[in-house]
Parts: structure tokens; C-alpha cells; sequence
């Protein structure tokens, strides 16, 4: 029962569970794309970490995109290494679910990519996600550069206003260097993909506002 509490608070590293040494064990395949989950990846790949609540519906959003060359979901912006997904539901390991997106700038921007992180779930929803309450749903960009640091951070404040004139209040998106990513298990993995989960469980899609970066993609 522990193990299942919904906190609304990061815990500190002194409370944080401890974790372990070794990586969770997951496939190498993408099982829409075809591609590697672990890489290496081409040159002049590059990395973006999304978090927007439930990571499979997040996932399944960026698999379909032009330039995207692969998706896994994970878990980032904790302390606890190597965490499995009922620890990171306690709230005891500080992460949030995330999915990292591995593209080809010169198909698809990281602006691109932000306009349909920004677009598809609500950003001012603290420690949730619609139903699903808790640390491990916070809305979260974990820059990979500074350069990508830097563009989230123009794109939130050019969404802010957009959100407030809806009635939506603050942005509670946390943005900052990514830190650790660990994999979630494998059965996460493209959940909703249509040879495992296609009627699968996902609250995410567009939240009626338009995000003034990127350019506006469908699959």
C-alpha cells in the first residue's frame, strides 16, 4: 500500500528511496518504428524529454511525427536511480513520467516538437494530469542543450499568455536540464502501440489553444 500513495509534494533526498545499481532490462526494438529505443543513434541526431502526464499517450503523439526516428518512455527529474514505475508512483523517487523523443533536426524543430507538447496537454495542473494525481504527472521539459533550455523557456512564456486569456491560470511546466533518464520497463514500451494496446487508456490530445512556435503537425 505504500508503495501506491499519490503525493503532491517532491520528496528530499534524504527521504528519497534509495534505488539500485542496474539499469531496468528492456528490448532494443521500437515496436512501430522499427528503430533502436538505446541507440547509437544517427549523427546529428538529437534528443527531446517530454513529461505531460501519462507517458502513453505522450509517446504515441511523437512516434507519428515526420523527422521523429524513435520514442521511449521513462522516468526523469528524480533522485532515485534506476527506479521501477510503483516506486515512482509512490512519489518517493521525485521523477515524472517522461517520453524521450530521438529526431532529425533537419525534418522536424525542437520548436516543431514543443508545439505539440504544448498543445496536447494542460500545462497549469501542478502535480496532475486531468484524473491521474500525483508528482510522478507533472508537466515537465527536460532540456538536453542550452540551446534547448533557452527555446522551451521562450515558448513557455509565448503560451503563457494564450493560457491565461483561456482561463486556464499559470504554467506550472517544470523546465530544466535533463538530469538522469531511466527507461521504464519494457512493458511500458509503446503501450498503445496497435500490435499491443490500440483501445489502450490515453488522456491526451488537443487542448484547444495554439501554440505561437513550431508549425502545426498531424500524423
Amino acid at each position: 500500500m505504500f508503495l501506491r500513495r499519490m503525493s503532491a509534494e517532491l520528496p528530499t533526498p534524504d527521504r528519497a528511496l534509495p534505488g539500485r545499481p542496474i539499469a531496468m532490462p528492456i528490448g532494443d526494438r521500437h515496436e512501430v518504428l522499427g528503430s533502436s529505443l538505446k541507440g547509437p543513434f544517427p549523427a546529428g541526431a538529437q534528443v527531446a524529454v517530454f513529461g505531460m502526464g501519462c507517458f502513453w499517450g505522450a509517446e504515441r503523439l511523437f512516434w507519428t511525427l515526420p523527422g521523429v526516428l524513435t520514442t521511449s518512455v521513462g522516468y526523469a527529474g528524480g533522485i532515485t536511480p534506476n527506479p521501477t514505475y510503483e516506486e515512482v508512483c509512490s512519489g518517493m523517487t521525485g521523477h515524472t513520467e517522461v517520453v524521450q523523443v530521438v529526431y532529425d533536426p533537419t525534418v522536424i524543430s525542437y520548436e516543431d516538437l514543443l508545439k505539440v507538447f504544448w498543445e496536447n496537454h494542460d500545462p497549469t495542473q501542478g502535480m496532475r494530469q486531468g484524473n491521474d494525481v500525483g508528482t510522478q504527472y507533472r508537466s515537465a521539459i527536460y532540456a538536453s542543450t542550452d540551446e534547448q533550455l533557452a527555446t522551451a523557456t521562450a515558448s513557455r512564456d509565448a503560451f503563457a499568455p494564450i493560457v491565461a486569456r483561456a482561463g486556464k491560470g499559470e504554467i506550472t511546466t517544470e523546465i530544466a536540464r535533463l538530469g538522469d533518464y531511466y527507461f521504464a520497463e519494457d512493458y511500458h514500451q509503446q503501450y498503445l502501440a496497435p500490435t499491443k494496446n490500440p483501445n489502450g487508456y490515453c488522456n491526451h490530445g488537443p487542448n484547444g489553444l495554439s501554440c505561437p512556435v513550431g508549425v502545426a503537425r498531424t500524423a
